[in-house]
């Protein structure tokens, strides 16, 4: 009796354990020119939990980048120019992040990333 406790206890933590591990950070993917062909951010606003992260994916009228303002060390400062390019930015802290494409801001392309 002893030793099917001890395997229904074990058995339990397994299950506990799975359950936790299965808990990871969440990727939104935000498009770098629309698919209508607009010079914008696909979604422009995006909210997210902290730890969660953004992939950036270069789709039409290249080039593009993500700059967030006052935020070097989220900005992606290099210009993507081949469709597909990519690149992923994780969001440790709560807060707003305004971002922008340096060529296209003046276009309009402009988006925010809330971090709850």
């Amino acid at each position: 009796m002893l030793r099917s406790m001890a395997g229904a206890f074990c058995a339990l933590l397994l299950v506990l354990g799975i359950g936790v591990s299965s808990v990871q950070a969440a990727t939104v993917e935000v498009k770098l020119g629309s698919d209508s062909g607009m010079l914008a951010f696909e979604p422009s606003n995006i909210k997210i939990k902290a730890g969660d992260k953004i992939k950036f994916v270069n789709n039409n009228l290249a080039p593009h980048n993500a700059v967030f303002e006052g935020h070097d060390e989220l900005s992606h400062t290099d210009l993507a120019f081949a469709p597909g390019e990519s690149w992923e930015e994780t969001f440790s802290t709560a807060g707003n992040y305004d971002f922008y494409c340096e060529p296209h801001r003046g276009a309009g392309m402009v988006g925010t990333v809330v971090v709850e």
